[in-house]
C-alpha cells in the first residue's frame, strides 16, 4: 500500500506540471488517464484486460464505442468514459449513462484525466445511478482517497467488496458535501436546528440572522480547538516513547496563549494552516530545534517564525483564498503559488535556506 500511495503521489506532481500544455481529449488519454490505470496495476496494452474504443450498442444505435474497458473473465468490469482536460465533467453524465445499461460492467469512471468519478447501480439494479458514490481530484489528494482508490487495484479489485462499501462511501461524501456548504454559508434550517438546543426563544428569521456569523465562527472554534488536541495528544503520548513526532509538532504554552488571543480577535487558524507548520517544522527539523519554531496568525496570512520573534519569520502560508501560495523570507521575499498543503515540501530546500540565513 506503501508503494501504490507513492506512485499515485508522484503521478499527481507530474500532472502538475504538465496539465497545463495538454489541450486535447487525446492528449489527456495518453497523457493523464493511461499512467493512472497503469499505476492500478493494468496492462494498458494487453486487449484481454484493457480494451480501447469498446463496442457498447445504445438501442438501435450500432457501433456505439465508449473509451475504454477494463476487462476480466472477458467481460467488461469498469467503463471509462474520457474528456479532455479543459472539460467539465457534468454534462457528460448522461453518455455514460447510456453506455452502462447495455453491458455487464457494474462501474463506471468519467474522468477528464484529473478529476474521477466513479458511478455504480446502487439505487436501481443495472441503471447507472445520476450520482456517483466516490469522486476525487489527482491534483488534490488525500490519504483516505487513496485508500480507496487501491480497492480498484488490479489484484485487489473485489465486485462485491466494492460494492458493499460504495454505499456508505456515496453517503459519506453526500454528508462531508453538506457540511462544507453549511460550514461556508449555514442556511436558515442548519442555524435553527443548532438553536434548538441553545435557545429557548421563538427562532425568528431575525433571530437565525443574528446568529449566523456567532455560528459560523463557533464552528471554526469548534475544529480549531479539536486539531490542538489532536496534536497535544500525540505530543504527549510520543513524549514518553521519545518519537520524532516530538521534534516535528512541538506546541508549547506559548504557542497555544497566541492562537487563544487570535481567537478572540477574530483569527481562525485552520485545520490545514496548522498541516502546514507541522510540515515546515518536518523540513527543518535537521537544522533547526524543533521547540525554535513557533506560528503566529493574523487575517492575511499565516507567519512560521524563528524564536517566536516576527522579524525572524522564515515563510508566511496564504491559505485563506483560492490562490494559495508560500512566501519566503529571503532577499527578494519569493513568492511560489500551490495548490494544496503538501506542495510546500518542493521548496524544502528554500526553506532550509532562509531558516539558516536567519540563525547565522
Amino acid at each position: 500500500m506503501e508503494q501504490f500511495s507513492q506512485n499515485i503521489k508522484a503521478l499527481s506532481s507530474r500532472f502538475e506540471k504538465i496539465k497545463d500544455n495538454i489541450q486535447t481529449e487525446e492528449a489527456t488519454k495518453t497523457s493523464l488517464i493511461m499512467p493512472l490505470i497503469q499505476a492500478l496495476g493494468y496492462d494498458v496494452f494487453n486487449p484481454e484486460e484493457f480494451v480501447p474504443e469498446f463496442v457498447a450498442d445504445v438501442g438501435i444505435k450500432k457501433g456505439e464505442k465508449i473509451d475504454y474497458a477494463i476487462i476480466h473473465n472477458n467481460e467488461p468490469v469498469i467503463l471509462i468514459e474520457a474528456k479532455s482536460v479543459n472539460e467539465k465533467l457534468a454534462k457528460h453524465d448522461s453518455q455514460l449513462y447510456r453506455y452502462f445499461s447495455t453491458t455487464k460492467a457494474k462501474f463506471a469512471i468519467l474522468t477528464n484525466g484529473i478529476e474521477y468519478k466513479f458511478f455504480t447501480d446502487l439505487d436501481e439494479q443495472n441503471k447507472m445511478d445520476q450520482k456517483p458514490f466516490f469522486i476525487f481530484n489527482i491534483l488534490n489528494l488525500r490519504d483516505n482517497t487513496i485508500q480507496e482508490l487501491a480497492k480498484f487495484r488490479k489484484n485487489d479489485f473485489d465486485v462485491v467488496n466494492v460494492l458493499n462499501t460504495a454505499s456508505e462511501l456515496k453517503y459519506s461524501n453526500e454528508i462531508k458535501l453538506f457540511l462544507t456548504k453549511q460550514w461556508e454559508n449555514p442556511n436558515e434550517e442548519f442555524i435553527k436546528f443548532i438553536l434548538n438546543d441553545v435557545y429557548q426563544g421563538m427562532k425568528t428569521k431575525k433571530v437565525i440572522d443574528g446568529f449566523k456569523n456567532i455560528v459560523i465562527k463557533s464552528l471554526n472554534q469548534f475544529v480549531n480547538e479539536k486539531v490542538n488536541d489532536k496534536l497535544q495528544k500525540a505530543l504527549n503520548s510520543t513524549a514518553e516513547e521519545k518519537s520524532p513526532v516530538k521534534e516535528v509538532a512541538a506546541t508549547t504554552e506559548k504557542q497555544i496563549e497566541v492562537e487563544e488571543k487570535n481567537i478572540e480577535n477574530e483569527i481562525v487558524t485552520t485545520p490545514e494552516e496548522i498541516e502546514g507548520y507541522v510540515l515546515v517544522k518536518l523540513i527543518l527539523k535537521a537544522s533547526v530545534d524543533a521547540e525554535r519554531v513557533f506560528y503566529r496568525d493574523n487575517k492575511s496570512y499565516f507567519n512560521v517564525l524563528l524564536d517566536d520573534n516576527i522579524r525572524k519569520w522564515i515563510c508566511r502560508l496564504g491559505f485563506n483564498t483560492s490562490n494559495k501560495y508560500i512566501q519566503l523570507n529571503d532577499e527578494t521575499k519569493t513568492t511560489f503559488k500551490i495548490e494544496n498543503v503538501n506542495e510546500i515540501m518542493n521548496y524544502s530546500k528554500e526553506i532550509v535556506n532562509v531558516a539558516n540565513q536567519l540563525n547565522s
